[in-house]
């Protein structure tokens, strides 16, 4: 993102007032500190405004604005060609489905604990993580089921997690997304305490470093979840050691059912990454090009050694919070709006009708050729055992060394020093004797 780090001279249109030698008040002119500026990406810039209001008895939302504006077109991808966006779009559409499959299960008592979707938000989860590299590590949150799949894992995987099935990734002690795979897939559990992955990927990359490698480290967060204190100590840890974090901010609009604007009084959370002295961006969260490039640009800041950026992917959260929120609190005209920009159905048209990459018969084998897979994987998840009741004792304490964590990437720099310099006394004893 060479144009998001462009540096900005002091304009001097800020003042504030002072007394001169009279009494009178007179303006000092004070230099303005901006250190980067912040692009935004978008095709449109929705303006609604969220108030407070009651009915009755009851509190509630109303909002003001045009929801009937016109859906803008997707912005054209710098990297992407053509088989890269249809592989995006068919993460996307599995996610859906998953989904769909999950909430069925829920429905049909299967599912232990609750649900947490990502709809209207597999945009941001697949193309985000589409950007990775095979060394690059990925920290999704609850809602980023589209990076697990695109990650490595299998839709089996989410269903049985979800499930608490003996053959999920956790053997059934856990029944969210509370799941990852640092061996293979480079992949870190989420963290229920918001914003405590930022830090835990912060450290991961510094890792990498000591170890000899520049590598990215994506993790997510709301823009709930954004206001957190560890949250801002993490980024801001990143910046000072110029680590390559990318941090998506999903600006879903709502932090459970706190409206973004009774959360924080900036027009865009990107702008609190000058606070950091980072580079910020703002994407259409429902434009799988736009967050592709901007994550792809981030990945390679961080690759350079150039240090976190900071995104924000501005969209709105389909669903409550969990399944058991029927989102009563979210005014009818936003939900419409923000219908008409569904992620999928955008990027389909895309496919479809304006680059016609796929003929509506390549769609159509497309979605059935998902369909089949979703189905087997159901059934194989559905149909694996619980676990045993005395599975429970195990895995809670490490013993024998089985946690032994080893480098990933070869010894650390500072171990190598300190052994040449053990080897070099060694060497000088031997040549006094």
């Amino acid at each position: 993102m060479k144009n998001s780090t462009k540096k900005t001279k002091p304009t001097g249109k800020n003042s504030s007032p002072s007394r001169n030698g009279a009494g009178r008040r007179t303006s000092v002119a004070l230099p303005q500190q901006r250190t980067y500026d912040i692009p935004d990406y978008r095709l449109e810039k929705p303006s609604f405004t969220v108030r407070q209001t009651r009915k009755g008895g009851e509190c509630c939302y109303e909002v003001s604005g045009d929801p009937n504006a016109p859906v803008p077109p997707i912005r054209e991808s710098k990297y992407l060609d053509k088989r890269q966006c249809i592989e995006i779009y068919r993460w996307m559409v599995l996610n859906r489905k998953m989904e769909q499959a999950l909430e069925n299960l829920y429905k049909q008592g299967k599912v232990v604990g609750g649900v947490y979707f990502g709809l209207g938000q597999e945009a941001c989860s697949c193309a985000s993580a589409f950007a990775l590299g095979k060394d690059d590590w990925l920290a999704p949150m609850i809602r980023n089921q589209g990076s697990l799949l695109v990650g490595g894992f299998e839709a089996r995987d989410m269903m049985m997690q979800y499930m608490a099935k003996a053959d999920s990734p956790t053997k059934g002690r856990d029944g969210t997304s509370h799941f990852g795979d640092i061996s293979q897939r480079n992949v870190v559990s989420p963290i229920s305490m918001l914003g405590d992955q930022v830090p835990v990927m912060a450290g991961v990359a510094l890792g990498a470093r000591l170890q000899g490698r520049q590598i990215a480290v994506m993790t997510y967060i709301g823009d709930g979840g954004q206001s957190t204190g560890v949250t801002y100590e993490g980024i801001n840890f990143a910046a000072v050691q110029n680590l390559g974090l990318v941090l998506l901010v999903e600006s879903n609009l709502w932090a459970y059912s706190t409206p973004s604007e009774m959360q924080y009084c900036v027009q865009d959370l990107a702008e609190r990454a000058i606070g950091y002295g980072i580079p910020g961006v703002i994407v259409d969260g429902t434009d799988a090009c736009q967050v592709y490039d901007a994550a792809h640009d981030a990945v390679e800041r961080a690759h350079n050694g150039e240090g976190p950026t900071l995104i924000e992917a501005k969209m709105m959260r389909m669903k409550g919070h969990a399944i058991h929120d029927a989102a009563d609190y979210v005014p009818k005209p936003m939900f419409e709006y923000w219908r008409r920009r569904d992620p999928i159905a955008r990027f389909e048209n895309y496919l479809v009708n304006v680059k016609k990459w796929l003929t509506p018969q390549d769609h159509q084998g497309l979605i059935s050729e998902i369909e089949s897979y979703l189905e087997k994987e159901r059934e194989f998840a559905v149909n694996s055992p619980m676990p045993s009741p005395e599975s429970a004792e195990g895995g809670v304490y490490c013993d024998d060394g089985c946690h032994e964590i080893k480098p990933k990437y070869g010894i650390p720099k500072a171990r190598l020093r300190k052994s040449a310099l053990q080897g070099a006394k060694q060497e000088k004893a031997i040549h006094f004797k």
